[in-house]
């Protein structure tokens, strides 16, 4: 395994070539392309030099339950404070809590560094900005006041708490219970997969916990959402007494070893004191802007251990000789194999693919609150929740292929833990199921991006999609690039329709042909975005700009992905057409 090296030059043509940057840019003024290299060029050192060497520390080490308290692997609180100390938590938080109030876009790219860095450690601020989005969403002035400001520096984390032991995904049946009294609620449960639950990096731990009041309507209308402190805070601002909560187990896990996943009681005493979010029964509303937040980041993870194996298959490549030059046969690095070609181009592509989705889907997600006009606003409002679920499920299914070829392209010693890609595959697995499994986001994709409004979200991405092809056909250098595209594009507009069409009909059609439906259109996204790349890069050689070599390649993946990856929507739209009704025959019995 080699050293990760922060891709600089690709996130930077991505924010500044692929992107709508201008957008961005008159937004936040201040976001000079020297800026942003600057900004990148320091991530990527710190994420080299001080997460980096902890990957696989906290692979072999990993943590343990000792006395209440989880031990962690050496170096991760060093590292957490320096990362604090550096002021990273805070880059794209509100300035009046004591952020930079830079782009969420540029906040992804870093965050990309930190967790192809070591994706155990980098979880911690991850949820800590999905839990400052939270209540700076839907707390009251009290709580942003008192809670915020050490959130934004990472002095304090952040954890979700949403998952109990006999409930899994279905939030309807919670258990936990919250007491009024006074000003606050005695908080009495466990929850369960709580990541960074407990650790000893932050001086304190907020959890965002959803459970229904004692009085509540049974189901998920009933649900409120509490911040938990595990210290109480004083008036002014400083901590207090323990509260009643504790981390009672860790979880032995398939990968990511060195970041805490903890069973956690709340109230086994008095009861844990916490204070209601936003208004009561509009707990899931106010999570849901924590859980889409996690979502995109966790789609970014995808992107981030998919460059990191890249990079280790691509290094090893270059160094392992066997077999002989077909043309030549003198001996050769397998970097020479056709085969071996194929995976590589294959992980890079679909890396670069996914990459420029998920910043797209933040570039969104800033815009939907800073746009101009409120026609702008509810345009990326719209694109930010159609891109969600796929930036999640289609990258993190991807990402299980990409680390699974890195593997591969080691041979043997790939499934050796000694080369350490066998690492990426392991902590990348998980990035399928949590924050809501890839299925829960296919239904939610068709069922509340697709249904709910139509198909206006979906029509409105393909009109920027022939906008594109449109452009292509007057450049010959590009022309290629858009008659691939567009016959994807028809389709998906196709089986939009057939969904539509069809959705009313049968109370399991859309459970039958989400998940074909949610890859379909993220490899045919991914095309528009690859397609994209290759007009920025043909556009920058034209005008003599550049590295020629970087952008020849970004052509090549270009072509790599139009010709060998894109075809694959074809199966998920077959799929779709005609193999609903092989679904609609299956029952319990079915499987013997």
């Amino acid at each position: 395994m080699v050293d990760y090296v922060a891709p600089v030059s690709d996130m930077a043509f991505v924010l500044r070539e692929v992107l709508d940057f201008p957008g961005v840019q008159k937004r936040h003024p201040e976001l000079t392309e020297e800026f942003v290299e600057a900004i990148l060029g320091e991530a990527g050192k710190f994420a080299t030099d001080i997460f980096g060497p902890l990957n696989r520390v906290g692979d072999a080490e990993g943590v343990r339950l000792q006395d209440d308290e989880v031990v962690l692997p050496s170096g991760f609180a060093e590292a957490y404070s320096r990362f604090v100390d550096n002021g990273w938590q805070g880059l794209a938080q509100p300035v009046e809590y004591g952020g930079q109030g830079l782009p969420f876009v540029l906040h992804m790219a870093v965050s990309e560094m930190w967790n192809s860095a070591c994706t155990s450690l980098a979880l911690c601020p991850l949820l800590t900005s999905g839990a400052i989005e939270a209540l700076t969403s839907h707390a009251s002035d009290e709580l942003k006041d008192r809670y915020l400001p050490k959130l934004v520096t990472g002095q304090w984390s952040a954890t979700m708490n949403l998952t109990e032991p006999h409930a899994g995904s279905d939030l309807s049946s919670l258990r936990t219970r919250a007491d009024p009294e006074g000003d606050h609620y005695r908080i009495r449960g466990q929850k369960v997969f709580i990541t960074w639950g407990e650790h000893p990096m932050a001086e304190n731990i907020v959890h965002i916990v959803l459970a229904p009041m004692v009085d509540a309507p049974p189901g998920v209308k009933g649900l409120s959402l509490f911040l938990v402190p595990k210290y109480l805070v004083n008036a002014d601002g400083e901590i207090g007494v323990r509260n009643d909560l504790k981390a009672i187990g860790v979880e032995k896990k398939l990968g990511i070893h060195g970041s805490p996943t903890c069973a956690m009681s709340f109230g086994e005493a008095d009861g844990a004191i916490g204070y209601l979010i936003g208004e009561p029964g509009q707990g899931l509303a106010c999570m849901f802007t924590l859980m889409n937040h996690a979502r995109l980041e966790v789609g970014l993870q995808a992107v981030a251990l998919s460059e990191r194996a890249f990079q280790d298959a691509l290094a090893y490549a270059r160094e392992r000789v066997q077999g002989v030059d077909a043309a030549t046969g003198a001996p050769a690095k397998i970097i020479a194999h056709a085969d071996v070609q194929r995976m590589l181009m294959l992980m890079m592509s679909l890396t670069q693919a996914m990459r420029a989705m998920a910043y797209e889907g933040a570039v969104s997600y800033d815009a939907r609150h800073r746009a101009d006009t409120s026609e702008q606003r509810e345009l990326h409002e719209q694109r930010f929740g159609l891109l969600t679920p796929i930036v999640k499920a289609w990258s993190t299914e991807l990402v299980n292929e990409i680390t699974s070829l890195a593997i591969q392209v080691h041979g043997g010693m790939g499934f050796i833990e000694e080369t350490g890609v066998a690492q990426h595959y392991r902590d990348a697995r998980i990035t399928a199921i949590y924050e809501g499994t890839n299925g829960i986001q296919a239904n939610d994709l068709v069922s509340r991006k697709l249904i709910r409004d139509q198909g206006a979200g979906i029509n409105s991405l393909l009109e920027d999609i022939a906008t594109t092809i449109d452009e292509m056909a007057e450049d010959k250098a590009l022309s290629g690039f858009g008659s691939a595209l567009a016959p994807a594009a028809q389709a998906l507009k196709s089986i939009t329709s057939l969904i539509l069409d069809r959705a009313d009909e049968d109370p399991h059609f859309v459970g039958r042909v989400a998940f074909n439906f949610l890859m379909m259109m993220g490899y045919i996204c991914g095309a528009w975005y690859m397609a994209r790349s290759a007009q920025a890069a043909i556009g920058q050689l034209g005008a003599g700009k550049g590295d020629v070599g970087f952008y020849q390649r970004k052509l090549t993946a270009a072509r790599f992905y139009m010709t060998q990856v894109l075809p694959r929507y074809q199966g998920y739209e077959t799929a779709i057409r005609s193999g609903e009704d092989v679904g609609a025959r299956l029952d319990v019995e079915s499987f013997g």
